[in-house]
């Protein structure tokens, strides 16, 4: 008998620098608890938080700020697995993730503090540009980010992302 998966309910922030549109380069963060593991800002949705409450709360946690503006969310959930042999104390009991997407950009004036929260999650950021996001992005999100970023670059909320 195969049991049911269980999910974690999730925010995700593609976050795009204050630079923005003048150069179209997106946040990634360095895991601390999962070597060479680079991804986007996320984090559990608690029970009677909205995801976009959710969203700002992972911010300001994860990053040490959400001097963000909201400019897109993605329409659907996605859902995935942890792959095999990647551990962090965060996915017990889970099989994998359900995420809400958003796409957000920081304010000129907000200042990134990985080290706000007792347990960080970031030891190291960057921004980078897009193609450099789909090779520095450790290897099972790709699919998911280039899936939301194209999504959001069909619908008008980021520029064409190639030509940055």
């Amino acid at each position: 008998m195969q049991t049911k998966k269980r999910y974690r309910p999730n925010v995700a922030a593609v976050i795009l620098s204050s630079n923005y549109p003048q150069k179209c380069e997106f946040f990634l963060g360095k895991r601390s608890d999962v070597r060479n593991t680079w991804q986007f800002p996320q984090g559990g949705i608690d029970e009677g938080e909205t995801p976009a409450e959710a969203l700002m709360r992972e911010l300001q946690e994860e990053i040490g700020c959400n001097a963000v503006d909201i400019i897109a969310e993605y329409p659907h959930w996605i859902s995935y697995d942890f792959p095999k042999g990647v551990k962090s104390r965060k996915m017990y009991p889970f099989d994998g993730q359900t995420q809400k997407y958003f796409l957000v950009k920081l304010h000129a004036d907000a200042e990134i503090d990985l080290e706000s929260y007792h347990e960080p999650e970031f030891e190291d950021y960057n921004y980078v540009e897009y193609k450099q996001l789909l090779r520095k992005a450790t290897y099972f999100k790709r699919h998911v980010y280039r899936r939301v970023i194209e999504h959001f670059v069909k619908e008008g909320h980021i520029v064409d992302v190639n030509s940055a």
